[in-house]
């Protein structure tokens, strides 16, 4: 197995790939460069692991929710790579990945993407497992959610690139000490996305005719509908 993966979903890109002798990793902090980088550090990858692109076997990408643009990009890249080689592509949520290294956090989590416009791309975890729809709503109606979900004195960590905003805006609504942000909220998740998706591989499951998850219209697609 030759599996390369792309997470686009912040300002953070990262890619992975993984071969039967290892895996390789990289980080950059790309702000709104990824189409120009992402194909690069594919190449690099490759590189590194000692095989030729055409040699990869599964590609593996974010499926949302997420930004407009950041997805478009890694979902674009993955897929053309899938057409081009004739191999299969796996679009794993996005929510999904960001709560995954805290699987064995003892409380409850919440991924987080600032959606704008005042609101969140969102969904509650414990233990792994997801406990809620993936939602696009306000702090507020996050912070119910979490008041009717959580047990008592249940810890709650809040990750992903909208953690420090969220954790703002949930604070005054929490018990004291009970709340806190992921360390690493800000960092890529390529390397999550490459177990997800070998799991995704084992159960069959192939995204190839698929497109990103976006949870609400572009504002372009809005505009038209209002004039």
């Amino acid at each position: 197995m030759n599996m390369i993966a792309f997470d686009t979903s912040s300002q953070a890109l990262s890619a992975a790939l993984e071969t039967d002798g290892g895996v390789w990793y990289m980080e950059i902090d790309a702000g709104s460069r990824h189409s120009e980088l992402l194909m690069d550090c594919a190449d690099w990858l490759c590189k590194e692991a000692g095989i030729k692109s055409s040699e990869l076997t599964h590609a593996a990408c974010m499926k949302g929710p997420g930004s407009f643009t950041g997805l478009r990009i890694g979902f674009s890249a993955a897929k053309g790579l899938a057409l081009a080689l004739g191999i299969p592509l796996y679009a794993i949520p996005t929510l999904d990945c960001l709560s995954y290294p805290l699987s064995v956090w003892p409380g409850m989590v919440i991924p987080v993407i600032d959606a704008k416009k005042n609101c969140f791309f969102t969904a509650l975890y414990r233990g792994g497992e997801r406990l809620t729809d993936y939602i696009d709503v306000p702090a507020e109606s996050i912070a119910k959610t979490v008041q009717m979900t959580a047990y008592p004195n249940e810890p709650v960590i809040v990750t992903g690139s909208g953690a420090q905003l969220l954790n703002s805006r949930l604070a005054p609504c929490l018990p004291p000490g009970l709340l806190c942000v992921d360390p690493e909220f800000c960092r890529g998740r390529a390397r999550e996305l490459l177990e997800l998706a070998k799991n995704a591989k084992i159960q069959k499951i192939d995204d190839i005719d698929s497109g990103p998850v976006y949870l609400r219209k572009s504002d372009a697609e809005l505009n038209l509908i209002t004039e």
